[in-house]
């Protein structure tokens, strides 16, 4: 039985690194390209940002469920977190290829302080791929101890980069040309 959860974590593992390489570049990629005479998606920000807020909201209530011993609860909102960050994805990834990149308007210590969470967040976004995987697939494999060290540096990390997208998206939202 160890055996065979050893083998499926090698699996895991392989995938895992597998799509925390390929996201990031594909993103990276797909942010550069502009599909040609398409109609700006200009609506999707204010969702986008909704989405990571709805995400960090979920995340402390995934925290709290288990805390209160309620398992499946838990499972619930944290798979229910993965597929609103990959909607977020999805839907980040359309805006830019169909809208011109916004610039902050913003001047003086502003400007230095949205420039400090817009890199952090980006950097940690990329970062928390991995860590969510990993610590997923460890209360897959019902794992749970490993899942619980991978997730008490997992949640702090996905909790700002959730909150810290709804920053950016206030902070920038007034220099959006509509």
């Amino acid at each position: 039985m160890t055996q065979e959860i050893s083998l499926k974590t090698k699996r895991y593992n392989r995938w895992i690194t597998i799509v925390s390489i390929v996201i990031p570049v594909v993103v990276a990629l797909l942010f550069g390209y502009k599909i040609p005479n398409a109609e700006p998606l200009s609506f999707l920000p204010p969702i986008y940002a909704t989405t990571n807020g709805i995400t960090a909201i979920l995340l402390v209530f995934a925290v709290l469920a288990i805390k209160n011993g309620k398992r499946k609860q838990h499972q619930n909102l944290m798979t229910t977190c993965i597929i609103l960050s990959v909607l977020f994805l999805v839907m980040y990834v359309a805006y830019h290829m169909t809208s011109e990149s916004t610039k902050f308007g913003g001047e003086g210590i502003l400007r230095y302080v949205y420039f400090f969470i817009l890199i952090s967040h980006i950097v940690l976004s990329i970062i928390i791929i991995p860590l969510v995987l990993i610590t997923y697939s460890k209360a897959y494999l019902k794992d749970f101890v490993a899942h619980k060290k991978w997730a008490k540096y997992t949640f702090p990390i996905w909790l700002y980069v959730a909150v810290t997208g709804v920053v950016v998206y206030l902070m920038i939202s007034p220099y959006y040309v509509h």
